[in-house]
């Protein structure tokens, strides 16, 4: 083949901009902990125009909007070479990173609308990822590996997983997929280019009460294979590129230690998620370690372990075709053939009640709690009110789901679910990648695998490698079995599509697969194209204005100094006049918050040791009253560190008056030197 790596830069805007994946109001972007990055990853037959394109971005999940607007920059790039079907993107699903950039209504909700410069990031990072690995493309090969990874899941829904048939549960020794699948890159001489990580587990180490952007457990994994392997350059540089994609991780929670009360420390692992005193919204689960931050690094670093073993050890060649297959699909309007004499349908979109109540990652607002089959007669009464109450054909269809929104009947300013979806397979040879638009639980997941793989072996295409790539080129939320369907938790509540859902999946993946094994998918139905709706921007964000320094200060003067000297193990922290974060994410695609310095005796100046990809800095911000704010850099010391002389560095912009116009000054501040010395 021929191979292409790329990374780019997608993290956009780091304050004031809610985080995308626990929809809590309450969480807005105040800094960052690791920058985000779109990875691109080409594969094209060295003889004819086929290519194969996966990207996999440090971003909650891919929204409509997001990939309409790559696959448009693309074609004015590259004409007919990039298109539907053949570029997938898939995000990473950390709960760390910008909202805003979704065009349904719903997500416009806790996103504070359509954030023009969340949204331009994404976008221009993604296409940008492509466009490097495209300029990068050379002779290569590929391998295959898979194996297990211990300790670092849990199934967050235990009681749904129960609901599956006992004949299928007993096939499988674990209620959640611990199996790693990775793709090894090299080119032709053997040189390193890169890999794809396949793991089905939540980016949710970091909780609901972090507001630093960051890409969670998979990031820190995608972080420790790139340093290892980039020696000597700064983290987010060198051309090593390291994917840790989203699997069906619908039901799958990093947070090992399981669910407990928060108020009384005794476990809620129960159907209902709830504790005696103070019912769902008290019962969290816990990861590995003593705090987020930990525990983030604990699981980021186990999957990270499995994958470089796996690297180390791939050797079976991955040969063949490439090809891919797509489609659009009206999801709310799917006849499923589930026997010779039996057919169901798929519904209109609509969430349940249990969708409220949130999950033991990420607990809800109100008294919701999960596995409500009765809904509730205060909230359907406001719910009338205000958006109107569901049809008698949704009802019906969605049963025995008590609707909450009946999304997909609700059309102002603009419909607030997809009813267009994609569906999509990628083929490398021996690999097929099923690119799915959301969540599959472990279930799901497995049956779909399946259904694949029987579906290439029937066709003369034994022997098949199915990965689930998961929350790729649209948003519809989750994918349960129609019996996990039946108690109604999250997940299921969640499933928009009403309980036939993962039956039309399978349904439609395998009439993909089976066009792919018999090389017909040019005759597949495209299906009905997606809309695109003219929103240039709706928010609810505050507008930049002019901002001050307190007086006789200017930005970046220090007002909290770091101490003259540090050990590993310690942080050193430093406090400046600081200016609105947003400013420098308007004016550059790429801007450097803060640097670590060390002073260097043979060439008598500083270098830069760290910038603020790095995961052992934090950037936090803070807003003041009248236009003021500050800034706090601090630096997590890690063991092994070289003894000498640091400072630490800020690089910021500020907003000025100049006659009626706003302008963006840069500016920048510096720590005064302090000493580290060896342990």
């Amino acid at each position: 083949y021929l191979v292409g790596v790329g990374r780019a830069d997608c993290t956009g805007p780091v304050a004031e901009v809610p985080l995308m994946g626990y929809a809590s109001p309450e969480q807005v972007g105040g800094g960052l902990l690791s920058r985000l990055y779109s990875r691109a990853f080409i594969v094209a037959e060295p003889e004819s125009s086929k290519r194969v394109v996966f990207v996999s971005a440090d971003i909650g999940m891919v929204s409509q909007r997001v990939r309409l607007e790559v696959l448009k920059q693309l074609q004015s790039k590259y004409g007919e070479l990039y298109r539907h079907d053949n570029v997938i993107l898939s995000g990473t699903h950390t709960h760390s990173g910008p909202a805003g950039y979704f065009q349904y209504t719903l997500f416009w909700v806790t996103s504070k609308g359509l954030i023009r410069p969340a949204l331009e990031s994404i976008v221009n990072g993604i296409v940008k990822s492509i466009d490097i690995a495209h300029e990068n493309m050379k002779k290569g090969r590929l391998f295959i590996n898979r194996g297990t990874v211990e300790n670092s899941q849990i199934n967050r829904s235990p009681f749904s997983y129960l609901e599956n048939p006992a004949s299928e549960r007993s096939r499988y020794s674990s209620n959640t997929d611990k199996e790693m699948v990775v793709l090894k890159m090299v080119d032709e001489d053997g040189y390193e280019l890169g890999l794809i990580s396949w793991f089905a587990v939540h980016p949710v180490s970091m909780n609901k009460s972090n507001h630093l952007v960051n890409s969670d457990n998979m990031g820190y994994a995608s972080y420790l294979f790139e340093q290892e392997k980039n020696k000597g350059m700064l983290p987010g540089e060198g051309s090593f590129v390291a994917a840790f994609a989203s699997s069906n991780l619908g039901d799958v929670s990093p947070n090992t230690r399981g669910p407990f009360c928060a108020n009384t420390g005794e476990s809620c692992d129960n159907p209902q998620s709830s504790c005696p005193v103070g019912g769902a919204a008290m019962c969290m689960a816990k990861g590995p370690g003593n705090d987020m931050f930990e525990s983030t690094r604990i699981i980021g670093q186990n999957i990270y372990s499995k994958a470089k073993e796996l690297y180390d050890k791939a050797s079976q060649e991955v040969t063949g075709a490439l090809s891919s297959a797509h489609q659009w699909v009206n999801m709310s309007d799917v006849t499923v053939q589930l026997s010779a004499t039996r057919t169901v349908k798929t519904c209109k979109p609509a969430l349940g009640h249990s969708f409220a109540a949130g999950t033991i990652d990420g607990v809800g607002a109100f008294n919701f709690t999960q596995g409500s089959v009765e809904g509730d007669p205060f909230w359907d009464q406001i719910r009338d009110q205000l958006l109107g109450e569901p049809s008698n054909e949704t009802i019906a269809c969605h049963q025995p789901k008590p609707i909450l929104f009946s999304t997909g009947e609700m059309t102002w300013p603009h419909p607030w679910h997809p009813d267009i979806v994609d569906v999509q397979i990628a083929a490398i040879g021996s690999l097929a990648i099923l690119a799915v638009p959301g969540e599959f639980t472990t279930m799901s997941g497995r049956r779909l695998r399946e259904a694949v793989k029987s579906e290439f072996d029937s066709h003369g295409t034994p022997g098949m490698n199915v990965v689930i790539a998961g929350l790729c080129n649209v948003y519809t939320h989750y994918i349960t079995t129609y019996e996990e369907y039946q108690v109604q938790r999250y997940e299921a509540a969640s499933t928009i599509y009403g309980p036939h859902t993962l039956s039309a999946y399978i349904q439609l993946y395998r009439g993909l697969a089976k066009a792919i094994a018999l090389n017909a998918t040019q005759d597949l139905p495209r299906g009905p194209e997606p809309p695109l709706f003219n929103v240039t921007s709706l928010t609810l964000l505050p507008s930049l204005g002019a901002e001050n320094a307190p007086a006789s200060k200017t930005f970046g003067d220090v007002l909290e100094g770091v101490r003259q000297g540090y050990r590993e193990g310690e942080v050193a922290a430093v406090t400046f006049v600081g200016a609105n974060p947003r400013n420098s994410a308007e004016n550059a695609t790429e801007h450097n918050f803060l640097t670590v310095e060390r002073y260097s005796n043979i060439s008598s100046s500083w270098r830069v040791v760290l910038n603020d990809a790095s995961w052992d800095t934090r950037f936090y911000w803070s807003k003041g009253t009248r236009g003021q704010s500050n800034v706090t850099i601090e630096w997590h010391i890690p063991a092994g560190t070289q003894p000498g002389l640091y400072r630490l560095r800020y690089f910021g912009h500020y907003k000025r008056r100049v006659l009626l116009r706003l302008i963006t000054v840069p500016f920048e501040g510096s720590s005064s030197t302090f000493q580290i010395t060896a342990p």
